[in-house]
């Protein structure tokens, strides 16, 4: 199990997501910031009730926290939050990087990690322009979206959000996990792809079932 989050940490990264499932590139993405940017720790923060899906099926709220756990425990500078599973209605950043700072003080340097696809996307989140004011941002690569997209839109924000952007390049998994559960729905291996302890947990609770996904999940992959 994950040890208690301590107030005492100045450098704190926080990647949040559905995770559903998390898989290794989530993980190599962390790793990634935590080295590049010297954090003290990595806080995984599974969302409870995602605002940006709100007409997808979404897994379980506490199987993905429960993957989330599995897959991270083996490295002591990750842990896992369940601030906004426990929270009731949709999950917000704002919100959610509120309550982190309430925690670890105003002196603490907070970073909100997201992929370069996604990052973009801030100035529509609710109350993006508060979120600037509590932590910086990191965007992480990902294979298939180019770095300059992420550049351009960065030269475009005001001066004091420009300098809270950052950029780190991680080594390219090209995994997903709409891949992921595609592939489990499927019958295919996902070994390698998502930690064993997950990926054990997965299939101990039949996660992923044909019956139980859309069907964009069910319809076969053409090559």
């Amino acid at each position: 199990m994950s040890r208690d989050l301590e107030r005492s940490d100045s450098r704190i990264g926080f990647m949040g997501g559905t995770f559903d499932p998390i898989h290794h590139g989530h993980l190599v993405a962390a790793e990634s910031v935590y080295e590049n940017f010297t954090l003290d720790r990595i806080v995984f923060v599974p969302a409870g009730s995602p605002a940006h899906k709100p007409d997808s099926r979404v897994t379980s709220a506490r199987h993905r926290l429960n993957m989330t756990r599995l897959a991270s425990e083996s490295n002591p500078h990750f842990e896992v939050s369940s601030v906004e599973v426990d929270r009731e209605g949709p999950s917000y950043t704002i919100d959610t990087m509120k309550h982190f700072r309430r925690l670890y003080g105003p002196e603490a340097d907070l970073y909100f990690i997201t992929g370069v696809d996604a990052v973009v996307q801030i100035p529509e989140w609710k109350n993006a322009g508060g979120l600037f004011e509590i932590c910086k941002f990191i965007a992480a690569t990902r294979p298939g979206y180019p770095t300059e997209n992420f550049f351009r839109f960065r030269d475009q924000l005001p001066p004091k959000q420009r300098r809270a952007m950052k950029v780190v390049a991680v080594p390219a998994l090209a995994i997903s996990s709409s891949d992921l559960r595609r592939r489990v729905c499927r019958g295919s291996s996902i070994k390698y792809l998502v930690p064993e302890p997950a990926e054990d947990y997965i299939y101990a609770h039949g996660l992923y079932d044909c019956s139980e996904q859309d069907e964009a999940v069910r319809r076969p992959i053409a090559f």
